[in-house]
């Protein structure tokens, strides 16, 4: 009878211990409780819709298009599709990992910096280069 009893409870702890345990893990979430992965799209760089020329240093460029991906897996990237002061159409693809921070996405480049994006809702925003860059889900 003892044994039954030892080996219910044992049973009965494996159980609980299988649904508690990946509760308590640190899910990466924003401050609303939003799961932060997906695909964004640019819609504005400086406050200018897209196409939007816009100066970097000493030359002005034509921002055409951009998306952010952000995964699950701790990873996010980046591609912009401009046109420099050349005049050729040029699309810049970089990739970083990143932690969350409530509603703060701290991301360390490849071959690069640390820059902190922000989300809300399904805005996420970006300062890099001195420029700001808004996404939307």
């Amino acid at each position: 009878m003892r044994r039954k009893l030892r080996n219910a409870v044992q049973c009965c702890c494996a159980v609980v211990g299988a649904v508690l345990i990946p509760a308590c893990r640190q899910q990466q979430t924003t401050a609303t409780g939003a799961d932060p992965a997906g695909v964004y799209a640019l819609v504005s760089v400086d406050g200018k819709r897209l196409p939007a020329t816009v100066s970097h240093g000493n030359a002005e460029l034509q921002v055409r298009s951009g998306s952010f991906r952000i995964n699950a897996d701790g990873t996010c990237s980046s591609k912009i599709t401009m046109v420099p002061p050349s005049g050729t159409e040029a699309t810049r693809e970089v990739s970083a990992t990143y932690t969350n921070d409530g509603p703060k996405l701290k991301m360390r480049w490849k071959g690069a910096g640390r820059t902190v994006g922000t989300i809300d809702g399904r805005t996420f925003t970006m300062e890099n280069e001195g420029m700001v860059f808004v996404y939307k889900r």
